[in-house]
């Protein structure tokens, strides 16, 4: 069972991303606010659910919760200045949207840039352990499949409607075969025989 919050004293917004690890199109991030007696038997981890499931709890989460937001880094962005700071950058931007200023920022994951004036907590897997984590995981996947689906009528040769941007064997395949978008990561190595997606030399 998911934990409500890590402490009561302060305003608590949980904090996650989607699309680090694509190949191709933005990196989304959402920012909740729970009540404290929020739940929901379905509410995990956006990995641990299925897309039905997903879609099912956003409106929950989004009718339910004090305040949320999402915001995102392009393509572009996470070329100029690496998809980690992208994501710190599409984190910010979530949370700049809150009508709640936040006094702690759960942050799932090992490393975070600070938010002007907010003290914040990295928590590795921390959207299978506290409620607004995974509820904001759930608001950053649901809002960038919606992208992604978005350009798949754009561009249909990639299949974004079934990888959502991630480097399955067909879309690089697809790459192989019609070259890249103008919504690929430049950065990133993409081609079925680079195995695994590096990022370009900035400093992480």
């Amino acid at each position: 069972m998911l934990l409500p919050y890590h402490q009561t004293y302060l305003l608590e917004t949980g904090c996650d991303e989607a699309g680090r690890g694509c190949l191709a199109g933005p990196v989304y991030a959402a920012a909740v606010i729970l009540p404290p007696d929020f739940y929901h038997p379905l509410l995990n981890d956006s990995k641990k659910l299925t897309e039905a499931q997903r879609y099912f709890l956003r409106p929950i989460i989004e009718k339910e919760a004090i305040d949320h937001a999402v915001g995102f880094a392009t393509h572009e962005e996470v070329d100029k200045i690496n998809i980690l700071n992208a994501s710190f950058l599409s984190m910010h931007r979530a949370i700049s949207k809150l009508k709640h200023p936040p006094e702690l920022l759960l942050i799932d994951g090992n490393r975070f840039k600070k938010y002007p004036g907010t003290e914040h907590k990295c928590i590795i897997g921390g959207d299978g352990i506290y409620a607004s984590i995974a509820a904001a995981s759930v608001l950053a996947k649901t809002y960038r499949d919606d992208y992604m689906l978005e350009l798949h009528n754009k561009y249909p040769q990639y299949n974004w409607n079934a990888n959502k941007g991630y480097g399955t064997l067909s879309h690089r395949n697809a790459v192989s075969e019609y070259g890249l978008s103008p919504f690929h990561r430049k950065t990133f190595r993409i081609l079925p025989s680079q195995l695994t997606i590096e990022f370009n030399n900035a400093s992480l």
